[in-house]
C-alpha cells in the first residue's frame, strides 16, 4: 500500500487538492460567514495565479520533493527516527513524524512573524482583504522556497517514513484550505472541535488588522501548539462580522494584483506587526 501511494504522489495530492478546493468553495456560496465586499473575480485569479506560479518555479529550483528526500533518507538511515532506543511500529513512526511536522510549521509560524525580513515575506499571506479558501494557498514564492529549504532540513534530520511526510503534505494542503474558508459552522461544533484542528473561526482572528490578533492563532493543523504555548486568542474583539482582515499597509484592490503582490515584501514598513515590535495590545489567554 505504501509503495502504491508514494508511487502516485502527485495525482494524490492534486486529486486532494482539488476535491476539497472545490467542496470549501461550495460550501462558501451555501452557507458564508462573513458577507464579502470585495468579489471572486477581483482576487481568485490573482490567488490562483500566485498558486500556480510557485508550483511551477518550486519545481524548478527544488526538484527533490519532501516525499522523495524522506525516501532516500529511509533508504540511507539518516534521522533520529532510525536511532531510536526502542523500535516503534510503523503506524506509531507516522502518527510521531506528523505530529513533530506539525510543530515545526508551528514554530515557523511564529518565526515569520517574529523576525521582521521574514515577515516582509509572510505579509503578502495577511494582506488579503478578504479571507476565504484561496487564501490558504496565497504566498510569496520566497516564503515557499524557504519554507520547503526548512522542511528538506526537518526531514532529513528526523528521517521520518515516506509515507508520513505524504500524509502530512495532503493534510497541511486540506486543513489550511479548510480553516481559512469563509464558512458557516455550528458555535457548539466549532467550540467543539477546536480543541482538536484548527477551525475557521480560531485562524480568521489571525488574519485581523490589529497586530495583537495577527500574532495568535499560528497553528495551521492541530490547536493544541496554540493553547500550550500561550498563543491562542478564542475570539476578535470586534467579532468576526466586523472584525477587518488584513494589514494596514496594504488596503487597496489595485494591491490585490499578482504584479503588486510579489512586490510587496520589498515595501518598508513600522514593523509593528512583527513579535519583536508589536502593538502594546495584549491577546486572551
Amino acid at each position: 500500500m505504501d509503495n502504491y501511494l508514494l508511487g502516485h504522489e502527485p495525482t494524490i495530492r492534486l486529486g486532494f487538492f482539488l476535491g476539497i478546493f472545490l467542496i470549501m468553495a461550495l460550501w462558501e456560496l451555501l452557507a458564508p460567514r462573513r458577507a464579502q465586499n470585495i468579489s471572486r473575480r477581483t482576487r481568485w485569479p490573482n490567488n490562483i495565479g500566485v498558486v500556480i506560479f510557485n508550483t511551477v518555479l518550486l519545481r524548478i529550483i527544488m526538484p527533490t520533493t519532501a516525499v522523495g528526500l524522506a525516501q532516500f533518507a529511509d533508504t540511507a538511515g539518516w534521522g533520529l527516527l532510525h536511532h531510536l532506543p526502542l523500535p516503534l511500529p510503523n503506524w506509531a513512526l507516522i502518527l510521531v513524524a506528523i505530529i513533530i511536522l506539525d510543530l515545526v510549521i508551528y514554530l515557523q509560524h511564529v518565526l515569520v512573524h517574529a523576525v521582521p525580513i521574514l515577515w516582509r515575506l509572510h505579509r503578502m499571506h495577511h494582506a488579503d482583504l478578504e479571507f476565504d479558501v484561496t487564501t490558504g494557498s496565497r504566498f510569496h514564492p520566497l516564503e515557499i522556497a524557504l519554507s520547503m529549504m526548512i522542511k528538506l532540513m526537518v526531514i532529513a534530520s528526523l528521517g521520518p517514513p515516506a509515507v508520513a511526510v505524504l500524509i502530512f503534505e495532503v493534510l497541511l494542503n486540506g486543513i489550511a484550505m479548510f480553516n481559512h474558508s469563509n464558512v458557516r459552522l455550528p458555535l457548539g461544533f466549532d467550540k467543539w472541535l477546536r480543541f482538536f484542528v484548527v477551525t475557521p473561526d480560531m485562524h480568521r482572528v489571525h488574519h485581523s488588522v490589529l497586530p495583537s490578533e495577527t500574532n495568535s492563532n499560528f497553528g495551521f493543523n492541530l490547536s493544541i501548539w496554540d493553547r500550550c504555548l500561550g498563543t491562542y486568542r478564542a475570539q476578535p474583539e470586534g467579532g468576526h462580522e466586523n472584525m477587518t482582515i488584513g494589514t494596514n499597509l496594504f488596503r487597496t484592490n489595485r494591491d490585490l494584483g499578482l504584479d503588486r503582490m510579489l512586490l510587496q515584501p520589498f515595501k518598508a514598513d513600522n514593523g509593528s506587526y512583527t513579535i519583536s515590535r508589536g502593538s502594546s495590545e495584549k491577546p486572551e489567554s
